[in-house]
């Protein structure tokens, strides 16, 4: 259903190391595209864009916003919810059950947007 998820960044090369580390884990390639404010990275069908703001102004964390990342099992949850506080992300709910099959782990990336890796 979603096609892609646009995250705001206020250091994009920071951003590229720690995105390229995550999502190649994820099986996600950057995609080179041509575009000043953007990077991308792809797998399937889905999406992942992080940079400026289209508006210019400073990147802002959205209240309320989270961004779902599916994993392979709850052992990859695991690994990369540690993977990410390795590389500068900051814990927001360790690796557990989190109702009914589902396990995520919670962690907010350098640039302190929310996002969960989860297995179902």
């Amino acid at each position: 259903m979603i096609g892609f998820v646009t995250l705001g960044s206020r250091d994009k090369q920071r951003a590229a190391k720690f995105y390229d580390t995550i999502l190649g884990q994820l099986g996600a390639k950057r995609v080179a595209i041509d575009h000043e404010r953007l990077l991308f990275w792809e797998k399937d069908d889905s999406m992942l864009c992080v940079g400026d703001p289209q508006n210019g102004e400073a990147a802002t964390v959205g209240n309320g916003v989270m961004v779902a990342l599916r994993a392979s099992s709850r052992e990859q949850v695991d690994e990369l919810h540690a993977l990410a506080l390795e590389l500068g992300g900051r814990d927001e709910g360790s690796p557990g059950e989190r109702g009914r099959d589902f396990y995520g782990g919670y962690f907010r990336d350098p640039d302190g947007n929310k996002l969960v890796f989860f297995s179902s």
